[in-house]
C-alpha cells in the first residue's frame, strides 16, 4: 500500500489543472464540445514507484493516473463526487462495460426524486446515458461492486469539477483510451479530499 505522503507528488503535478478557463454556457453541446488542451491525457513521471495497471485519483487535483509502468503514469483531468459523496479508498476493477446501463442508487432518489425516480428501473446505455460510452466499476472484498464507477459523460464541458454522485467521469473519449488499457483485477485507489 502506498504512503499517504505519496499524494503530494500527484498534488504537485496536477495543480496546474484546477486553474480551468470558464466556459460560456453557449457553448456546452456534447457534438461540438473541444476538451481544452490542459485537459487532454499526458504521460509523466512520478517520483513513488506503483504496479504497472494501477489506477489512482488525486480529487483535489482532479487527475486520475493509470500506471504505464512503475514510474510512468498516463495522466487524465476527471471530475469527482462534490460535496460529501466522495468516497476514498482501495478498490479493484470488478467490472468493465461498453455504452452501460445505468440505474441511479436508491440514495440518488431519496436525494433528488425529483430527477432520479424516473429511473428507479434503469435507463439503457446509448447517448444521454450517464455513464458514457464506458465505465469501470470499483468492487471491494467487503461489498463486491460498490456502485462507484470510473465513467466516461456526454457532459464534457463538467471535466474537472465536483459534479457526479460519487463517481469518477472522464469525457468520453478518455474513457474509451483508459477501458482498453484497464485489466480486470487492477487496484484502484481514491485517494482522501484534503479537506
Amino acid at each position: 500500500m502506498p504512503s499517504p505522503l505519496s499524494r503530494r507528488h500527484f498534488l504537485a503535478a496536477g495543480a496546474a489543472s484546477c486553474a480551468l478557463p470558464a466556459v460560456a454556457q453557449e457553448e456546452r453541446n456534447a457534438e461540438t464540445w473541444v476538451v481544452p488542451p490542459e485537459q487532454q491525457p499526458y504521460t509523466l513521471y512520478l517520483q513513488d514507484a506503483y504496479p504497472p495497471g494501477t489506477i489512482m485519483v488525486v480529487p483535489d487535483a482532479f487527475a486520475l493516473y493509470y500506471m504505464i509502468d512503475s514510474q510512468f503514469a498516463l495522466r487524465f483531468t476527471v471530475g469527482i463526487a462534490r460535496g460529501g459523496l466522495y468516497e476514498a479508498g482501495y478498490f479493484t476493477l470488478g467490472a468493465k462495460k461498453e455504452w452501460p446501463s445505468w440505474t441511479p442508487t436508491p440514495e440518488m432518489i431519496a436525494r433528488d426524486p425529483d430527477h432520479y425516480a424516473k429511473y428507479a428501473n434503469g435507463m439503457p446505455g446509448g447517448p444521454g446515458n450517464p455513464l458514457g460510452a464506458r465505465a469501470l466499476y470499483l468492487f471491494d472484498e467487503a461489498r463486491g461492486d460498490t456502485f462507484l464507477r470510473i465513467h466516461g459523460t456526454f457532459e464534457p464541458w463538467t471535466i474537472g469539477t465536483a459534479v457526479s454522485n460519487g463517481c469518477v467521469r472522464l469525457a468520453n473519449q478518455h474513457i474509451m483510451l483508459l477501458y482498453d488499457r484497464a485489466q480486470l483485477g487492477a487496484q484502484i485507489i481514491l485517494f482522501p479530499r484534503s479537506a
